[in-house]
């Protein structure tokens, strides 16, 4: 499991010799966990990456190409900057010049430079690599209730420039959507695993949101702020 330093040195040659490229790539790899290692970084860390390759590491027998979803994992948020525009984007495309300069077959190159940014978590993907990206990329909404609430913690601190409320909404909009869904998880193997733990862990939090919610319009209107367990 991807979960130490000497993991993921394995992950990155594994997913390497997968596709074929010429050479280590030692150095585009410390780049890109250095990249994962800023201080900006709370939830975007090598934590996250880490976590999401173990996921990687379980369903390995699902791909219909386990090399190109390896490293399109890798690259997913090589790029992550608070007010940039299409760090996704510019990832994956860090991504396919680092696999052509690698000698890669271009079409490989071009697929996993498609399949990086792939988890914008649209609902309507197709193909078995795409769901299971994203899928994998969700895995953390059906962590253990404490690792999501690390989760949540996180995100707070990485997003701590935004004002609280503000905060608020944008998890809310973020989340709900999720719940709103048939399913969360595209893949079998991950819906009957994470799915049910999942939408615990999102209603638990929309309700937590909305209690904040309650108490700040408590006290914007001047009423005393109430203890969140107070009925």
């Amino acid at each position: 499991m991807p979960s130490s330093p000497n993991s993921l040195v394995a992950s990155w040659g594994h997913a390497r010799r997968g596709l074929h490229a010429i050479g280590d790539g030692h150095s585009v790899r410390d780049v890109v966990l250095a990249a994962h290692a800023t201080p900006d970084r709370k939830y975007h860390t090598l934590q996250h990456l880490q976590q999401c390759l173990s996921v990687v590491e379980t369903v390995s027998h699902l791909p219909d190409r386990p090399a190109e979803v390896e490293m399109a994992r890798w690259f997913h948020d090589a790029i992550y900057e608070f007010k940039g525009a299409n760090n996704e984007a510019r990832s994956a495309d860090w991504a396919h010049e680092e696999l052509r300069r690698a000698d890669v077959d271009p079409a490989v190159a071009a697929r996993v430079r498609d399949l990086a940014p792939m988890t914008c978590h649209a609902s309507n993907l197709h193909r078995t690599d795409e769901q299971l990206l994203v899928d994998i990329d969700l895995a953390i909404l059906g962590a253990e209730p404490a690792r999501f609430a690390e989760c949540e913690q996180q995100i707070r601190e990485e997003l701590a420039r935004v004002p609280s409320y503000g905060l608020r909404t944008k998890r809310k909009s973020v989340f709900k959507p999720f719940l709103d869904r048939e399913t969360i998880y595209s893949t079998q193997v991950l819906h009957q695993k994470l799915e049910a733990r999942a939408r615990n862990n999102l209603a638990s939090a929309l309700a937590g949101q909305i209690k904040e919610d309650a108490a700040d319009a408590g006290l914007k209107h001047g009423e005393p702020c109430r203890h969140p367990s107070t009925p």
